[in-house]
C-alpha cells in the first residue's frame, strides 16, 4: 500500500466522520444516536491505525538505506 493510497483512506475516514457528526442528535446524543457515534471512534481508530502504518513505512525505509 503507498502512500498516496493511505492518504485517499484518511480522506474517506474524514468525510465519514463529517457525516456521521451530521447523524447525531445533540440534545441527546446516547439514546439515538450511537450508531453515529461507532461510526465516528471507528474512523477515528482508522485514521490512527493508517497515520502509524505510514509511520512505520518511513521507519523501515530509512532502515533499509542504512
Amino acid at each position: 500500500m503507498n502512500h498516496k493510497f493511505s492518504i485517499a483512506l484518511i480522506i474517506v475516514a474524514l468525510a465519514l466522520i463529517t457525516y456521521n457528526v451530521t447523524l447525531i442528535d445533540f440534545n441527546v446524543p446516547l439514546e439515538y444516536s450511537t450508531v453515529a457515534l461507532i461510526g465516528i471512534v471507528a474512523s477515528l481508530c482508522a485514521i490512527v491505525l493508517l497515520l502509524i502504518f505510514i509511520a512505520s513505512k518511513k521507519i523501515q525505509k530509512k532502515v533499509n538505506e542504512n
